[in-house]
């Protein structure tokens, strides 16, 4: 049985019983189970017992966003043939999903089976707390837990300052984990390390913000090309072009992405709750349960604001984040719709085909 001999040479890659099991349909069938460790044109490279093999993604939905292979997917590959192909994926535990652009509604699957978001923040650069939140709000919904790296740490060489670029962080990132990293002296390396020693890892964030030279820290080896930030803006050259799924020495897994330019929220309103979940416990001490913390009496969250207790930055961002999330989701809902009218518009024209095509029968006998 494939499952049985996979776990040895899977095991590193993430391969679980409930992965074995998961798999036994296909198994039946003699065909392979592989983790997608990159994607692109269509294709992918997959890693199995057999070793690493490239695989043609066609038959599993091409044309939706949400359902193509990414990385981080167990796939079942065939085991032979030219081109081979991936017949299927199994049910994702988790899934990083973002929406394609601010135009249109469609959601994209970054990464797959993921167990620690790993959000990199260059400390090159003044801190954008608002894009943080962005991040962890995503990465939230997506099921895995979020982790903030504050990378280039070097850069700050006052403890004191690196204390307070720290704090404020944690003040947006509650329930998160918030590690200063310098891959040049190693600092904090040990810490983030030991994080993504278990389980699969995503390493998101913009480019510049050291994500592949963090990748080739954790692997101890320059597996990913690092280019040279720009001075001016901190900005990267988009290093890394696809997504790429990669075995740590310590144990766990790493998937690096490309630079994100921009990170549209999808259907992420549990992740903005947990994001600002601060305002979300104030607001059940509102009067009102249907509360819009604008100018309603007794309004905890306003009240939370006078007193200092809530940063208005923080309530801002969080009003923004859900104004977006809202029309995304109205525009996906408005696309469903309208979808759902033109089967039924073509269902109706094919039944009154039919019946045109009865009727004509009938006259002729």
């Amino acid at each position: 049985m494939h499952s049985t001999s996979a776990f040895s040479a899977l095991a590193p890659h993430g391969w679980d019983e409930a992965w074995a099991e998961a798999f036994t349909p296909y198994d039946a069938e003699g065909l392979l189970p592989g983790r997608v460790v990159r994607v692109d044109r269509g294709q992918c490279d997959v890693v199995t017992a057999d070793g690493l093999l490239r695989a043609d993604t066609a038959f599993v939905a091409p044309h939706d966003p949400m359902r193509v292979v990414c990385a981080g997917d167990w796939v079942a590959v065939e085991p032979g043939g030219n081109p081979r192909y991936v017949r299927a994926y199994l049910p994702r535990r988790t899934a990083f999903v973002r929406s394609t652009s601010s135009k249109r509604s469609e959601g994209q699957i970054l990464a797959a089976n993921v167990d620690h978001a790993v959000v990199a923040v260059s400390l090159a650069v003044e801190l954008d707390l608002g894009r943080i939140e962005r991040f962890l709000a995503l990465a939230w919904e997506s099921g895995a837990q979020p982790v903030v790296v504050l990378s280039k740490a070097d850069l700050v060489p006052d403890a004191v300052t690196l204390s307070h670029l720290v704090q404020d962080v944690e003040t947006s990132a509650p329930g998160v984990p918030v590690v200063p990293v310098s891959s040049v002296d190693g600092d904090g390396l040990d810490v983030l390390a030991a994080i993504v020693g278990g389980g699969t890892s995503v390493l998101l964030g913009q480019s510049g913000a050291g994500k592949s030279t963090l990748a080739n820290a954790l692997l101890g080896e320059d597996v990913m090309t690092v280019q040279a930030t720009r001075d001016a803006d901190g900005k990267g050259r988009h290093t890394t072009t696809t997504r790429n799924l990669l075995a740590l020495p310590g144990g766990g897994v790493l998937i690096d992405t490309p630079g994100l330019r921009g990170v549209g929220l999808w259907d992420a309103e549990t992740g903005v709750g947990q994001v600002f979940s601060e305002i979300e416990e104030l607001a059940g001490r509102c009067r009102f349960h249907d509360c819009a913390h604008e100018a309603e009496p007794g309004c905890a969250v306003l009240a939370a604001i006078e007193t200092g207790e809530l940063p208005e930055r923080r309530l801002d961002s969080y009003r923004k984040l859900l104004r977006e999330n809202r029309r995304i989701v109205a525009k996906t809902d408005a696309r469903l719709r309208a979808e759902i009218r033109k089967d039924w518009k073509r269902k109706g024209a094919m039944g009154r085909a039919a019946m045109e095509a009865k009727r004509g029968s009938h006259w002729r006998s």
